[in-house]
């Protein structure tokens, strides 16, 4: 890069790219396009990846690369998922991002990468990084794992686009096609990382990959968005044997939700993967006695007033303020809602589902640690317009959420006359009894405990 370039970087770091784009340079030594690309890459890491942003000399690719990148968040997650070792190799390099952070728990670290670009790229990146241990190898990913040395990781990220650019989801659709690959990675590896995309059914991927190799599989959430399926070989890896037809088998799941402040909210359990017939099984489905059972049966009262509310009734869930009786609702995580693990999630904390297919719960006590949205109910109603003046009388705004209910939230929020925002919060869902109701709430004074992450 000449000094002319690295001006134009200089002086228009914080620059809007189109106006850039737009007004061009007088210039004629100026690399526009290498500098744009130094220019809104920079900007982008400094929320994406602010480490790497605050290091001076690292390069940015054009723009394709660092939107398909790893956050450092989801970065540091699979690090640690990865732990320590001797040697570990990723196959499809890229940016290089989730590769700087999980090689520096290993003494040999190799990036393998097609593209001469991205390798010219991740040499630079990798010194000014301090990342000693790094090689980098330009070379086809499946040929370099047929002729490799054995190593304790293979981390690989197969590109979700066809050859046209356009995004794909399969795994077999992939590059390199990693369902093909299973019996060869597995073989050239003790453990075996894949970074899927987070569109994909987990149980299809399982089945897809072999569920004799699969050891678990993580879904990682950043801000409660989820970003990332990733899935872990187990750790055994000499020759697996093919399972018993028609048998299937209980797969572990780590669902994660990194939050904007660093802490974790991790639930662990553990599903069938060739069906979903356990999922909820445990869940009610047009009774209210499953509710109730996990309820202390001081919150009965509460619980059956709840699930049988009607037009003329409004709930008394607090008798003072901060005395009587209260019911506590909780929205679980997106990684939760993507895995489907409600039945157990119901059964760890003792909290009851508002029914089978609304996603929703209630307790009595407040939880500890809930991975989720907690608030407390104000109030029940009905869509009678009677009930609806009672029960949202003052309320000039809310924030709308449906769960299991015929109307968007585009069309309740019309239908209310409320616009976007504040402190009331309105759920509206099916009840166990199938009454279309709102649930009117505001979020519990103490955050759940998370781990930092």
């Amino acid at each position: 890069m000449n000094q002319a370039t690295a001006a134009f970087i200089q002086e228009n770091a914080d620059g809007d790219i189109r106006q850039l784009a737009l007004r061009g340079t007088k210039d004629p030594e100026v690399d526009l396009t290498f500098a744009l690309d130094q220019i809104v890459g920079r900007q982008t890491a400094r929320k994406k990846l602010p480490s790497w942003a605050a290091v001076e000399g690292v390069v940015y690719p054009p723009h394709l690369s660092m939107e398909q990148c790893s956050s450092e968040q989801t970065a540091r997650y699979k690090a640690e998922m990865a732990g320590r070792g001797q040697r570990m190799v990723d196959l499809t390099g890229g940016f290089g991002v989730d590769f700087s952070f999980i090689a520096q728990g290993f003494s040999e670290a190799v990036y393998v990468e097609r593209q001469p670009q991205l390798c010219d790229i991740a040499r630079q990146n990798f010194d000014v990084l301090g990342l000693r241990q790094a090689e980098v190898v330009c070379a086809d990913s499946e040929d370099y794992l047929r002729q490799m040395a054995p190593v304790d990781l293979i981390y690989i990220d197969p590109a979700r686009r066809d050859s046209h650019g356009g995004r794909t989801y399969g795994i077999s659709d992939c590059t390199p096609d990693v369902v093909a690959l299973m019996p060869l990675l597995t073989a050239k590896a003790r453990r075996v990382i894949i970074k899927l995309s987070p569109m994909l059914d987990w149980r299809k991927a399982v089945s897809d990959l072999g569920e004799q190799y699969v050891g678990k599989v993580h879904i990682v959430s950043v801000g409660n968005e989820c970003k990332e399926m990733v899935v872990e070989t187990k750790k055994t890896q000499t020759h697996p044997r093919p399972l018993p037809v028609g048998r299937g088998v209980i797969t572990p799941i780590a669902c994660v939700n990194i939050l904007s402040n660093d802490y974790i909210q991790t639930f662990h359990s553990a599903l069938p993967s060739s069906s979903n017939n356990g999922v909820e099984a445990s869940l009610p489905s047009s009774s209210n006695n499953g509710v109730e059972a996990l309820l202390p049966s001081s919150s009965n009262n509460v619980v059956e007033a709840l699930l049988s509310c009607s037009g003329n009734y409004s709930p008394p869930f607090r008798e003072g303020p901060g005395v009587g009786l209260c019911l506590f609702l909780y929205e679980p995580n997106a990684s939760i809602m993507k895995a489907g693990c409600f039945a157990e999630l119901s059964q760890h904390y003792g909290i009851a589902p508002v029914a089978r297919d609304s996603h929703l719960f209630v307790s009595a006590d407040e939880v500890d640690g809930f991975p989720g949205r907690s608030f407390v109910i104000d109030a029940v109603t009905t869509l009678n317009k009677r009930d609806l003046k009672v029960h949202l009388a003052g309320i000039r705004q809310a924030n709308i959420t449906v769960r299991n209910f015929p109307l968007t939230v585009a069309e309740l929020r019309k239908r209310l006359k409320l616009s976007e925002g504040g402190s009331t919060y309105i759920f509206a869902t099916t009840l166990a009894n199938g009454e279309k109701v709102l649930l009117i709430c505001h979020k519990t004074a103490t955050p759940p405990q998370q781990r930092r992450a």
